[in-house]
């Protein structure tokens, strides 16, 4: 097998595995051999078939995003920046997403931009929260990420027939097909040649699945060995159909049913009983996340722009919560987002010290990896997979360096991504994606999203054109 060394690399970030944490080393060496890294440290010696100059840059682990939905997010560029209906709380769930949907000959595009954003913001594995579509597998492996496959089911759509009443159709019957279909799909995934793939069990969410649903797929998780995520705690609408139906918050239904823990996740978890605009008389949720060691996939942008924040970051990692990070909406930059999750929890803490550089990190790399089952990603130590990114640290926007995670992350992002490893694999060089063609897959998305437009009116309550609700920066002359 081929040897691959990055020699004389400025910066190196290794994990310290006596420490338990992420160390900076200078002037080090990294080789890895079948997608395996070999050494980490200084003055490698041994064999080496190719050898990548490191002068001049930082090697990092590849980072790990628990929460996306690349078939159907990149569409929405344009459409949901501003939008939210304004007597549901702000939300775009209920009357917006439903109707503003790609089209099947859409999602490869969608599947293709999202994954190409991902690998050039320096991501390496990703879990992505799709509906099941034709060609998903085949996708995953050719872009050539390390993917969590979490096809979505549930028993129920919900829909509004005027704005501001959310109601559901239900068909529990469907909702158990559609999870042997997910669960169909995992274990293809966990077969595929690729030896990329892996699966999770992922009931969409807390208030569309059954009570029969949620303990049925969490079972059926553990049965087999396999991480397990529900969206839920993640709008106000929700909140209130929680406690209508149940009396206690979506947490704590969760609770009852016996499906918090340390392998479930919980896509947002904003919406705790203690959230200042839920006004709800208990104070167990905080408390109850932390005892039971269940993980919450935060991915701030998405409700930054509804003007909606998780209060915040820095209490949940101080009440003992585990916390990954994920995408959820476009752009799929993770880079980004971990600065989002920076300045939104310092924003809400009104506090500078609510949450550190180094806490981020973990969040994006050890402890994403954690939340998926994974102890051979997120860090860079001999054995785990050889999943890396080389960051050029004499881009502009890198200087000065004196913390380059910290320049990385809140100023120079996908811009000083050079290199991008996943399994020893070069997948991105130079900044560009060299395992899909990403120009000509965002081109014909923006094709698709005409057609999503055009089509949209006879999905809406009020039939209305996209333009009534999502008009246009400056008028078309």
């Amino acid at each position: 097998m081929t040897i691959t060394v990055i020699k004389n690399a400025d910066i190196v970030v290794a994990w310290d595995a006596e420490a338990s944490r992420h160390v900076y080393l200078h002037g080090a060496d990294v080789a890895f051999e079948d997608g395996t890294l070999r050494f980490v440290g200084a003055r490698y010696e041994g064999q080496a078939d190719e050898t990548v100059d490191g002068r001049g840059r930082m090697v990092m682990p590849g980072l790990v995003n628990i929460h996306s939905h690349p078939s159907s997010e990149p569409l929405n560029k344009g459409f949901l920046d501003e939008l939210g209906s304004p007597a549901l709380y702000n939300s775009s769930l209920y009357e917006f997403m439903p109707i503003l949907r790609p089209d099947a000959e859409a999602v490869p595009a969608c599947v293709q931009v999202a994954y190409s954003e991902l690998l050039l913001s320096g991501v390496t594995t990703v879990a992505d929260l799709s509906v099941a579509h034709p060609g998903w597998l085949d996708l995953a492996a050719d872009s050539g990420l390390r993917v969590c496959l979490s096809p979505m089911f549930r028993s129920a759509r919900w829909y509004t027939k005027n704005g501001y009443i959310v109601e559901y159709e239900w068909d529990e019957k469907a909702g158990a097909e559609a999870m042997a279909t997910a669960l169909n799909v995992i274990e293809k995934a966990q077969k595929h040649p690729s030896g990329r793939l892996f699966g999770m069990v992922c009931p969409a969410q807390i208030d569309t699945c059954s009570e029969g649903l949620i303990k049925e797929s969490h079972a059926e998780a553990g049965r087999r060995g396999l991480r397990w995520q529900i969206h839920a705690a993640q709008s106000t609408v929700e909140f209130h159909e929680i406690t209508r139906r149940h009396g206690v918050s979506p947490i704590q239904w969760l609770e009852k049913l016996g499906v918090l823990g340390a392998t479930s996740i919980i896509g947002h978890a904003i919406f705790l009983d203690d959230y200042p605009r839920v006004a709800w008389h208990s104070r167990r949720d905080l408390d109850l996340l932390a005892e039971t060691g269940t993980t919450v996939a935060h991915c701030p942008t998405v409700f930054m722009r509804r003007g909606i924040a998780l209060d915040d970051f820095g209490r949940y990692r101080r009440a003992g919560i585990r916390i990954g990070l994920g995408t959820d909406t476009y752009p799929h930059n993770m880079l980004e987002e971990m600065r989002h999750a920076g300045y939104v929890a310092r924003l809400m803490a009104e506090s500078p010290r609510t949450l550190t550089t180094t806490d981020l990190f973990e969040a994006a790399t050890t402890a994403g990896a954690a939340a998926l089952g994974r102890d051979d990603i997120g860090r860079l130590e001999v054995g785990c997979k050889a999943d890396l990114v080389m960051v050029d640290l004499a881009h502009p926007m890198m200087q000065p360096r004196r913390d380059p995670v910290r320049s990385l992350v809140y100023a120079a992002a996908e811009r000083a991504v050079d290199r991008v490893y996943v399994d020893g694999k070069l997948v991105v060089r130079d900044g560009t994606v060299l395992t899909m063609d990403y120009p000509a897959a965002a081109q014909r998305l923006h094709e698709a999203q005409k057609r999503t437009e055009a089509a949209a009116p006879q999905y809406d309550w009020a039939k209305r054109p996209v333009t009534d609700y999502s008009p246009l920066t400056f008028p078309v002359k």
